[in-house]
């Protein structure tokens, strides 16, 4: 079993909300058929896929059941967090009733918890990181509001995943964000000093768009840092 990530798919498959990505260039070009085609030849049904954020331009849950069922359909199980962009996500009871209702059985959420997968314990949150270069926020934002807000999300899960470590200690928590915890020589520190606290060693971001030349890792504090947007992976997930 192996598990991979890449976050920022902004699927648009129903027609009446289409919103294709491929406005931005030729990167995005024919960009849902290359990820379908890349996750068939890699993904296997007995593999798991973390998606970190901006999985849908849908507005609504319902508008967002198209999206959700092209995943459904592809190998594997899928854990899926929020992005700045999932303006559908509702709250887990109502994905749980609309799940039952549209069949779609290989999609969770990584949202207040945590998942034990092979080696690994899953955790996260969407994050977010206050600066012209990770835009997301609407004007006006109150940066330390959604800050401390998604700070005591990612604590939380971080709780969830150590009570699965007590019971597998030899397995690595491995976090996954949509909003780079650092970039570009700037860091939102209260997340890491959370990641500090709990020990973790390895986070995997998305969001950041169009920066093809970033080195693939970065460092710090300890902490080794992956950039696992869509474009930038060519729309292959990357094996964690």
């Amino acid at each position: 079993m192996a598990i991979y990530t890449i976050a920022d798919l902004h699927l648009s498959t129903l027609d009446s909300t289409d919103k294709s990505m491929e406005v931005f260039g030729h990167r995005w070009a024919d960009y849902t058929e290359r990820l379908a085609q890349n996750w068939h030849r890699l993904v296997t049904d007995e593999d798991t896929v973390v998606i970190p954020g901006d999985i849908s331009w849908a507005l609504t849950l319902e508008e967002a059941v198209s999206d959700l069922k092209f995943i459904d359909a592809l190998p594997g199980k899928k854990i899926l967090g929020k992005g700045n962009h999932d303006f559908w996500w509702m709250t887990m009871q109502k994905h749980r009733a609309l799940f039952e209702r549209e069949g779609i059985s290989t999609v969770s959420f990584l949202f207040n918890n945590a998942h034990e997968v092979g080696d690994i314990i899953v955790a996260g949150t969407r994050g977010w990181f206050p600066d012209e270069d990770a835009r997301g926020a609407p004007d006006n934002a109150d940066y330390d509001k959604l800050i401390n807000r998604e700070a005591l999300r990612l604590s939380t899960s971080l709780r969830a995943a150590k009570a699965i470590q007590e019971l597998s200690p030899r397995k690595e928590i491995v976090v996954f964000l949509h909003f780079p915890p650092y970039w570009n020589g700037k860091a939102v520190e209260p997340f890491v000093d959370i990641l500090v606290e709990y020990g973790i060693e390895r986070v995997y971001f998305g969001h950041i768009h169009g920066n093809y030349t970033a080195p693939p890792t970065v460092e710090y504090r300890g902490i080794r840092m992956h950039l696992i947007s869509a474009d930038y992976l060519q729309f292959i997930p990357k094996r964690v």
